[in-house]
């Protein structure tokens, strides 16, 4: 999908890093798939606040205010506001993508006050379902992109009967220990549960390392999962299982259906859109809290219930996002973006 020979070129500065080995893929994609009347930037403060560009791309901006260390959170905090002054002075558009509803883990009130800031400065925000609230002045929907052209030259090994995966940043909202106590708290010796990702803390580590040692059901590689290995142990498993307590959008929930393999994850009106666009039998959920009973009678549908063979993620084909994401830009601009469909 081209947009016409006279649209308009522009100039898109992402405020994310150049892609690398461990890039988020969904990113990746998006800059391949944006067609070729935009240049992309990738972000530097330097280049934020010195260089010129149409047109800032926001992604989880929080990140553009964090460090490590105390010093170099309020350094970063102190040129996050010099590049909203900047933004505000220019008129520089800013296009925002709402990847959560709010921050996962709140870093206080200044954090607060300059994410206020630059929400009040954006133009044009992209919400990657249909069921997040729109947000003012303008809310495009742009449908987040499948994960199967990403991992298709990978081999994918057949699923091995009751192996359950957990995988992703290992952070206390994705609920890991409650996964962890309902399969210590399941007798069934056929029952595996295999952790892979990187633990965020400390304590998330030596939970998952204890309940290692207790259990020999459970494994886990707790660092971070190149893309075939990724697809190795998503091929491996008969069901991945996300028991997050906040669940919004999910990348990782895609990346399963992607790879042919069924989610069970706690009920959110994103994941029953998901459920029903991809038809029955992948994404199966449940309210509350996971238990062993939810855990047992998820795998006996599995089992007994018949399903497609792969889920269908044809709306979410990375072309038509490249498309629709320029012409949010235009609009942000503008311009009419339906005069250069």
């Amino acid at each position: 999908m081209t947009p016409r020979r006279d649209a308009p070129s522009m100039v898109v500065l992402f405020s994310t890093d150049p892609p690398g080995d461990k890039t988020n893929p969904y990113l990746t994609q998006l800059y391949r798939a944006l067609p070729g009347h935009v240049a992309v930037r990738y972000f530097s403060m330097r280049t934020a606040l010195l260089s010129r560009y149409d047109v800032l791309h926001v992604h989880w901006p929080e990140y553009l205010m964090r460090h490590p260390s105390r010093a170099g959170t309020w350094a970063k905090r102190a040129c996050a506001a010099l590049l909203l002054l900047r933004l505000q002075l220019t008129r520089t558009p800013v296009v925002r993508t709402l990847h959560n509803l709010q921050p996962h883990e709140s870093q206080g009130r200044v954090e607060q006050w300059l994410l206020g800031w630059l929400d009040r400065q954006t133009r044009r925000w992209v919400r990657i379902n249909a069921v997040t609230p729109p947000r003012p002045p303008f809310t495009d929907t742009i449908l987040h992109g499948h994960y199967s052209d990403w991992f298709a030259g990978f081999p994918q090994p057949a699923s091995q009967r009751g192996r359950l995966l957990h995988f992703g940043l290992i952070r206390p909202y994705k609920g890991v220990e409650t996964l962890i106590d309902v399969v210590q708290a399941t007798p069934d010796p056929e029952l595996r549960l295999r952790i892979c990702g990187n633990p965020a803390t400390p304590d998330m580590r030596a939970t998952v390392e204890a309940a290692c040692a207790a259990d020999p059901r459970i494994s886990a590689q707790l660092a971070y999962v190149d893309d075939e290995t990724l697809a190795r142990e998503v091929g491996l498993s008969e069901l991945v299982v996300l028991p997050y307590r906040q669940m919004h959008n999910s990348g990782t929930l895609l990346l399963a259906l992607s790879l042919h393999r069924p989610v069970l994850a706690p009920w959110s009106e994103s994941n029953a859109a998901v459920a029903e666009e991809v038809g029955p039998g992948w994404v199966h959920l449940y309210r509350g809290e996971l238990s062993r009973e939810v855990l047992a009678d998820t795998l006996a549908r599995l089992r007994d219930q018949p399903r497609r063979a792969a889920p269908d993620l044809s709306r979410r084909d990375w072309p038509k996002i490249g498309l629709q994401h320029y012409r949010t830009y235009l609009e942000a601009l503008g311009h009419d973006s339906e005069a250069y469909a």
